[in-house]
């Protein structure tokens, strides 16, 4: 089917893309935040799929593409950076206005530096593998920034929002990997990666995922919290 990444980004974001003007969400209020964050994210995984597809580390199937391609990935691969993460920012909106999630302190004490310093060891010993160290790596610094030099403290509640992202997560990777379907639309280098697959997701996408969405919803703090210290100044 050519267009079926194309249909699971739109997909993907359009109901969320609707409800952002339902009045009790109101999420389009947001979007003077959101969008300079998605960019600013987007620019980042955009350089690094670039790099990575070049290496033959990932690609992607033409049976199931537009043909259109920005530098040497397809346009869908970069609608997948707007649409996914806006689905999951205004997921965590929704439920973190109306349904917050609750943990221990002491919990998340020990948490985020336990999966840290997890993610840097198995980054460090399959360092010659690029999407498992460098997605391990860079997420485990990031989150040590985030938790400890910027003192945030929303990550508890991106790790509870996000275990229930990921139920969406294995339906849409799922496709993109192969699941249900004659041949993955992304295909991956199991030199590059653990080898290691849920159905067909090598589960470092898990963790790529989780960069993604953390990242995102970083700039967009970030942008709306600097925007209020300009209105107060």
């Amino acid at each position: 089917m050519k267009y079926l990444y194309l249909l699971i980004d739109l997909f993907t974001v359009i109901i969320p893309l609707l409800f952002s003007f339902h009045p009790k969400i109101n999420f389009y209020k947001e979007w003077r935040w959101f969008i300079p964050a998605n960019i600013t994210t987007a620019v980042i995984f955009i350089t690094w799929d670039i790099v990575f597809t070049n290496q033959g580390i990932w690609g992607f199937n033409g049976r199931y593409l537009t043909g259109v391609y920005f530098f040497n990935i397809p346009v869908e691969e970069v609608l997948f950076f707007i649409c996914i993460p806006y689905a999951c920012v205004f997921t965590y909106y929704c439920l973190d206005k109306f349904y917050p999630p609750k943990w221990s302190i002491s919990f998340e004490k020990g948490f985020i530096p336990f999966l840290s310093i997890a993610l840097l060891i198995t980054g460090l010993y399959f360092y010659s593998r690029w999407y498992t160290s460098v997605t391990f790596i860079s997420l485990a610094l990031i989150l040590l920034i985030i938790k400890y030099i910027c003192k945030s403290t929303w990550l508890m509640r991106l790790m509870i929002i996000y275990t229930l992202l990921l139920i969406p997560f294995f339906i849409v990777n799922g496709i993109l990997t192969g699941t249900g379907i004659e041949e993955p639309v992304v295909w991956y280098n199991d030199n590059e990666n653990m080898g290691l697959r849920l159905l067909t997701i090598p589960a470092e996408d898990i963790f790529y995922g989780l960069e993604l969405v953390l990242l995102n919803l970083f700039f967009y703090k970030f942008f709306r919290s600097a925007s209020r210290v300009h209105v107060a100044l």
